[in-house]
C-alpha cells in the first residue's frame, strides 16, 4: 500500500514511519524538516505545508492512505490555534486529492478515563484541548 505520513519525524510520526515501513508499506513522509529521515526505497522524505489545502492536496495525491499525526510544536505559542487550522486544511486537502482514506493518529490526553474525568487535564497541554474538536471527515 502507499500511505502518506504527515508528521513522520514527530514522536508518533516516527513510530508509525517504522510500523508502516516493518509492514512493506511505501511511505511518502511528509515533514517540516525532511532532512531528519532517511530515503529508501520504502521512504520517500517531502517537506510539507499542511495549513494550505491545495499543497497537502499536491503531497498526499497518489496514494492509497493518509495517517496524520501532525502535532503543531509542543513549544509552538499558538499550538491549539495551529493545531485547528492544521486539522482543517489536511481534511480538506486529502478530500481535494481524492484519497479516500484518512487516519488522525493523536495522543490519549483529550481521552477520558471515567465521564467527565480527562487521562490529562486539558488545562496542562494546549493540543488536549484541540484533539477533540476536530470535525469528522463526511
Amino acid at each position: 500500500m502507499k500511505i502518506a505520513l504527515i508528521g513522520a519525524t514527530g514522536f508518533v510520526g516516527t513510530a508509525l514511519l517504522k510500523e508502516l515501513t516493518d509492514r512493506g508499506h511505501e511511505v511518502t513522509a511528509i515533514a517540516r524538516h525532511p532532512e531528519k529521515l532517511t530515503a529508501t526505497a520504502l521512504v520517500h522524505p517531502k517537506a510539507g505545508d499542511v495549513m494550505d489545502p491545495k499543497k497537502v492536496a499536491d503531497l498526499v495525491k497518489g496514494n492509497d492512505a493518509v495517517v496524520s499525526a501532525y502535532n503543531s510544536g509542543w513549544t509552538n505559542p499558538r499550538i491549539y490555534e495551529d493545531f485547528i487550522e492544521a486539522s482543517h486544511a489536511i481534511q480538506e486537502g486529502v478530500k481535494k486529492s481524492g484519497v479516500k482514506r484518512l487516519i488522525v493518529i493523536g495522543g490519549a490526553g483529550s481521552l477520558e478515563i471515567k465521564p467527565g474525568l480527562q487521562l490529562i487535564p486539558r488545562n496542562f497541554r494546549p493540543n488536549t484541548n484541540a484533539a477533540p474538536a476536530q470535525p469528522a471527515i463526511t
